[in-house]
């Protein structure tokens, strides 16, 4: 079914003297269990083309890889509580800004890790430095989406994880799906996005992260984690 865009944000980009079309698929609430081969294959019935770009996003990835917990099943340690205290929360989310985020980066990256990179970023923030946390924590820390507000339930009291092996997920629905189109596994929101995996090259995931740079799905409501990038 296809969707508008996020409010504000429009359906055609103009990138490098080229208009791109971003056509978001609107499906049901994904849920742990459900299968990503099934609902790829039920919401792009009929409605890829040959030159198409399907991106995905990391987190109907991750759910339906069974990596979702809700609040109630995490259970933090104290030095969950004490990290979470210390790190800045973006405008688009809470990252590792609470307890629960911050047990499952501890689980999913190690606590040396993260301790190093707790470390580094004190030093470095007091010169007026950003970002050095995440940068040293690495993509799984970066990818943990933490619960908000404005997001469909039963992920308003969730921590999804980061997506295992994106490539090899883009790779695998390549092959589901009509012959001439690429597959892209993103994780794209208001400041920013990146390219976990793909079947395009280094110079294809550059134009796409610059195509959706503006984040035309949305974070919250719009239930739309996957769309269409077609060339005009």
């Amino acid at each position: 079914m296809m969707a508008e865009a996020n409010k504000g944000k429009a359906l055609s980009v103009d990138i490098d003297g080229t208009s791109y079309q971003r056509i978001p698929i609107r499906t049901r609430v994904v849920m742990p269990g459900d299968d990503l081969d099934e609902i790829v294959r039920e919401y792009t019935a009929g409605t890829l083309q040959p030159g198409d770009i399907l991106f995905v996003t990391e987190k109907i990835v991750a759910i339906t890889q069974g990596r979702s917990y809700q609040l109630d099943e995490i259970q933090p340690r104290r030095l969950a509580l004490f990290l979470s205290k210390y790190v800045t929360r973006t405008s688009y989310g809470i990252g590792l800004g609470m307890p629960e985020t911050m047990e499952m980066a501890l689980r999913e990256c190690g606590t040396p890790r993260i301790l190093v990179a707790a470390a580094v970023s004190a030093v470095t923030k007091a010169f007026g430095r950003r970002g050095d946390f995440y940068r040293i924590a690495g993509y799984k820390a970066r990818s943990i989406d933490g619960p908000t507000s404005h997001t469909i339930p039963p992920y308003n009291t969730a921590v999804v994880l980061g997506p295992e092996k994106p490539k090899q997920v883009a790779q695998h629905i390549r092959d589901l799906i009509p012959q001439g189109v690429e597959v892209a596994v993103v994780d794209i929101n208001d400041i920013g996005g990146n390219i976990l995996g793909s079947t395009l090259d280094r110079a294809g995931e550059q134009r796409l992260v610059a195509i959706l740079r503006d984040n035309p799905l949305g974070q919250g409501h719009e239930s739309t984690p996957m769309g269409i990038i077609r060339t005009l």
